[in-house]
């Protein structure tokens, strides 16, 4: 799911960065723009709630492995994604709603690779306080709420981990919860650069290289991350580097 997740993330946004970098400029239709940047922001929720509930999985592998196929059972997983889609598609429309009633006028260039809120705000005539503020609160409740979970979580399995008598438990334990543990760290830290604060005046430059790091470089680092714990692709790798 996570891996089908990054690809819907980066189609909504590569293609057109890809057009920016070629031709220099692409135009987009209003009612376009609006649609990029909600399910830029719904993906990029569900991804976030995503990694919320695999550290919930890890959990529950290592703080109570006996009981982990009776907790974690198939049901369970697709009620888990349901949970991530719907809250994750649900959770900007706040957003979306307040900036369709923005009037616009003036210039209609938006300096940023695709159609973000923050470059939108400054291409509107009205007072945007009410829809900076709502986008710092909703951004911040998510994004914390969601660290502390984690947070708490592993602050628990660490425990778990440290208690184990045997030192092959706990480097299996450690390799098991690696790759989750450096994507979350690299996701919620750009995100959080990103939206985590009230101002809306940043230079273009600052918002167009945090942007690629979490939206090019996190899925681009994903498979990776995640790859290097299969034993066929580390044999892999090292036959290739040794010949």
């Amino acid at each position: 799911m996570l891996s089908f997740l990054d690809i819907c993330y980066t189609a909504v946004t590569i293609p057109q960065i890809l057009v920016i970098f070629w031709i220099g400029r692409v135009h987009i239709a209003f009612s376009g723009c609006l649609l990029q940047m909600y399910f830029f922001h719904s993906l990029g929720i569900t991804e976030n709630y995503l990694l919320t509930i695999m550290a919930y999985d890890r959990y529950i592998a290592i703080c109570n492995p006996l009981r982990y196929s009776t907790i974690m059972t198939s049901r369970c997983c697709k009620l888990l994604v349901f949970a991530c889609w719907f809250c994750g598609f649900l959770s900007p429309v706040t957003k979306l709603i307040l900036v369709t009633f923005l009037p616009f006028c003036g210039s209609n260039e938006i300096h940023h690779l695709f159609c973000d809120l923050s470059p939108l705000l400054h291409l509107a005539c009205a007072d945007t306080f009410l829809n900076v503020i709502t986008d710092f609160v909703i951004n911040s409740c998510i994004i914390i709420l969601t660290s502390a979970f984690i947070a708490l979580t592993y602050t628990k399995i660490l425990i778990t981990i440290i208690l184990m008598n045997s030192a092959e438990g706990r480097r299996k334990a450690f390799s098991t919860c690696a790759a989750h543990i450096t994507v979350v760290l690299i996701f919620f830290g750009s995100v959080a650069f990103m939206y985590v604060r009230p101002q809306t005046v940043y230079a273009p430059e600052y918002d167009q290289l945090v942007t690629i790091n979490y939206t090019i470089l996190t899925p681009l680092l994903n498979p990776a991350v995640y790859s290097l714990r299969n034993k066929e692709i580390k044999r892999a790798l090292k036959k290739y580097f040794l010949r």
